[in-house]
């Protein structure tokens, strides 16, 4: 099996990107569910363009991928990215957040696109 290997420069391109803390809890988030930008929204009670900055962001760097479900727009880690390998090793070191989506449900605020 090939392990594929970053570039430095382009290592810490995401590592900087994953250094802001919003971006950093989306893409732990991400990591074991999908999500919509409303649903960011109300987990870090920010603006839809603020939340939907940071997804472009991620997007832009090969991190995290769209898709649409309907009306909505899903978003969800790019498990075949070459970055994807260094984004699981650090999100390995990090505290569970599927706490966050819990606390959605229980508001009735998760989105259910199927």
């Amino acid at each position: 099996m090939k392990v594929s290997t970053v570039e430095i420069v382009k290592a810490a391109g995401i590592l900087k990107l994953l250094g802001d803390k919003t971006r950093l809890t989306m893409v732990k988030i991400l990591d074991a569910n999908d999500c919509c930008v409303c649903e960011f929204v109300e987990i870090f009670k920010m603006s839809q363009p603020a939340i939907s900055q940071h997804i472009r962001k991620l997007k832009d760097a090969g991190v995290v991928r769209e898709a649409r479900r309907g009306q909505w727009i899903i978003y969800s880690l790019k498990k075949e990215s070459d970055y994807y390998p260094l984004v699981q090793n650090l999100l390995n070191h990090l505290p569970n957040q599927d706490f966050k989506l819990k606390e959605l449900e229980e508001q009735g605020l998760r989105i259910s696109c199927e």
